[in-house]
């Protein structure tokens, strides 16, 4: 069911200082929201560095089909190494899954995706995932 507040009321996209990826959306994740994101996927993949994104659900609304589609699109190219969610409803943890095992079959790309309950459990997690593709990597080297 839809945020009944205004749809994309906010959007919020940054990078910290990591090279994290930071969203939040107070209302429904509009076209212009997914454009943004995946532009931004596709700036630091295309750097060479990890493709982390950290992402506030607590406030969001529905993915609407046309920012669905861009997502599909866009992370064709763009690399996404994982997402870590906190905050998220049921049907938003719903939608991000769907959306990522539809990228898993397009793309043969494979992000982990995680669902916590707050922002602590959310980042502690990335920085471990971080630090697994570092190892990863150096092994490949």
């Amino acid at each position: 069911m839809s945020d009944p507040r205004a749809a994309g009321a906010r959007f919020e996209l940054r990078e910290e200082p990591d090279g994290t990826l930071f969203i939040a959306t107070d209302g429904d994740v509009l076209e212009d929201n997914a454009r943004a994101l995946v532009d931004a996927f596709q700036r630091l993949t295309d750097s060479g560095r990890d493709v982390l994104l950290i992402a506030d659900a607590r406030r969001c609304g529905a993915v609407t089909p046309s920012a669905r589609k861009v997502y599909l699109d866009g992370l064709r190219s763009a690399r996404l190494d994982a997402i870590a969610i906190f905050g998220a409803s049921f049907s938003v943890r719903v939608m991000a899954t769907l959306i990522m095992k539809s990228i898993n079959l397009l793309t043969e790309r494979f992000p982990l995706i995680m669902c916590f309950e707050t922002e602590a459990e959310a980042r502690a997690c990335l920085l471990a995932q971080r630090e697994a593709l570092r190892a990863r990597r150096r092994i490949q080297a």
